[in-house]
């Protein structure tokens, strides 16, 4: 008996690189080869990683649902540990294929759909618009000013020790009844 699987792929983006249909292929080559049938299979994004996995600090994220005997994921695992161009994997059992993944996964199959090419490694990730110029967090001066702080944050703390006050009250009176 067949079971349904999600799983997320961190694929090498030198892989990528050389294509990214090749780079697919890699992942849905090695769930065939071990009886998996692919539902969907598409791009989710391309990241800096936390930390640099097989000197890598970039790669790219495969989000694939597919059906396979319960037999054939122990080999197909040892499959993935071993090779070099799946950096990682993430293998869950799963209910049913999200109708947007359906869609997301025909959309990339379109044949005007194009992947972008992945950064260079060392490449800096992109920061938000309401970062600052520093790097996205507020400098030592400006933590001390409070510039980037709510300003009725004083105000709010004195209502929270008003109310842990009341609170505390409370507690009181119900421990002087029970005596």
């Amino acid at each position: 008996m067949t079971t349904l699987y999600e799983a997320m792929f961190l694929i090498d983006n030198q892989t990528v690189r050389e294509g990214w249909d090749q780079a697919k292929g890699v992942v849905t080559d090695t769930l065939a080869k071990y009886g998996g049938r692919v539902r969907t299979a598409r791009r989710w994004d391309e990241r800096r990683l936390a930390f640099s996995i097989r000197g890598r600090r970039r790669g790219t994220y495969l989000l694939a649902y597919y059906e396979l005997e319960a037999a054939g994921i122990p080999a197909m695992r040892r499959d993935l540990d071993l090779s070099e161009r799946v950096l990682r994997y993430l293998i869950m059992r799963a209910d049913g294929v999200p109708d947007a993944e359906v869609a997301l996964s025909a959309a990339e199959n379109a044949a005007d759909f194009v992947v972008p090419e992945p950064p260079p490694d060392d490449a800096p990730e992109e920061r938000e618009a309401d970062d600052d110029e520093a790097g996205g967090r507020p400098g030592r001066d400006e933590r001390r000013r409070g510039e980037r702080a709510d300003s009725g944050r004083a105000e709010d703390s004195d209502d929270d020790a008003e109310a842990a006050g009341a609170a505390h009250d409370e507690s009181d009176s119900d421990e002087e009844t029970e005596d």
